[in-house]
């Protein structure tokens, strides 16, 4: 007699795992050629440029002739378009505008923004919801150029570097991000600092921003890229070339409104190339975030997913 077999029951007791849904599969061969294939791709798409710019910025006046253009494959390096640009006087003045431009504006605005969220995550503080509500507001409605070119003018901050700054000082979403991430600390944590007699200040500074690093790392770097790409604020607020940020500066030499005199007689004596310059321009605009960038890359994923999140 043939023996009868039956399907294994399960213990008493335990339950059969669920199955899993199809994005927590284990990948095909396929699937991870494509990955590879598409990453490989997109990163092709973003380097090659930045490749043809740096190589181009090396190139001499000859070799950029010779290639009609845009150089892809390099011969040789020189750094003629670089040292004229640094030697002008005019782009280093505006580099150091930028930078100083830079780290007050990025102070400040973190000072504000720091503040303001962690008023802002203490549910039940006074005036929390219409505070809350009234930055919402100013996401979506805004006063336009022209009511804010007026308002900049009446508090006497046009010709100063105050209008490259307060204008634009605080981003609500940053606020936003802030508060959400000061909300997910542990209020047990907060409630034991206060019965050791510690203070809002105390508790801000010893305890809230150690916990936030992550965070407040990422929205110090987009503060300090806003401020170091911005051009727009200057070009209407400031009147005097002597005060301009290198980011103007930059669009005037590729734009070729004006040039250091050194800079223009290389160009019009045939011993630099005017594409070198633009390259050269485009790289030292680039330069900046391009170093700042990794160090602060491995903080992006804790800090503004999990600030996006919480709360």
């Amino acid at each position: 007699m043939t023996a009868v077999t039956h399907p294994p029951r399960d213990r008493p007791g335990r339950r059969s795992a669920p199955p899993r849904p199809p994005w927590e599969e284990e990948p095909s061969k396929a699937g991870l050629a494509g990955k590879g294939l598409t990453l490989a791709l997109a990163a092709f798409a973003i380097l090659f440029p930045l490749w043809i710019v740096v190589v181009t910025s090396l190139q001499s006046k000859k070799t950029i002739d010779a290639a009609g253009g845009l150089v892809v494959v390099p011969r040789g390096v020189t750094l003629v378009a670089y040292r004229e640009l640094l030697t002008g006087g005019q782009v280093q003045r505006a580099a150091l505008v930028s930078v100083g431009v830079t780290l007050a504006g990025t102070l400040f605005s973190m000072a504000v923004s720091v503040l303001c969220a962690y008023g802002l995550s203490r549910v039940g503080s006074l005036g929390h919801r219409w505070f809350l509500m009234l930055l919402l507001a100013t996401m979506f409605f805004g006063a336009g150029l022209i009511p804010t070119y007026l308002l900049v003018q009446a508090l006497g901050l046009t010709d100063s570097y105050l209008a490259l700054i307060l204008p634009s000082a605080v981003s609500v979403f940053n606020i936003l991000v802030l508060r959400a991430f000061f909300m997910g600390i542990s209020p047990e944590l907060i409630d034991s600092a206060r019965i050791d007699g510690a203070g809002d200040w105390r508790i801000l500074w010893q305890i809230v921003m150690p916990l936030s690093r992550a965070v407040l790392a990422v929205i110090s770097l987009f503060y300090a890229v806003g401020y170091w790409s911005a051009w727009f604020n200057a070009s209407i607020y400031l009147s005097d070339q002597d005060m301009m940020p290198l980011q103007n500066v930059m669009i005037q030499l590729v734009q070729k409104q004006e040039r250091p005199v050194g800079l223009a007689t290389q160009i019009n004596t045939g011993r630099l190339s005017p594409l070198a310059v633009q390259m050269a321009v485009m790289v030292m605009a680039l330069l900046p975030v391009a170093v700042l960038s990794p160090f602060v890359q491995r903080h992006f994923k804790k800090g503004m997913l999990t600030g996006a999140v919480k709360g």
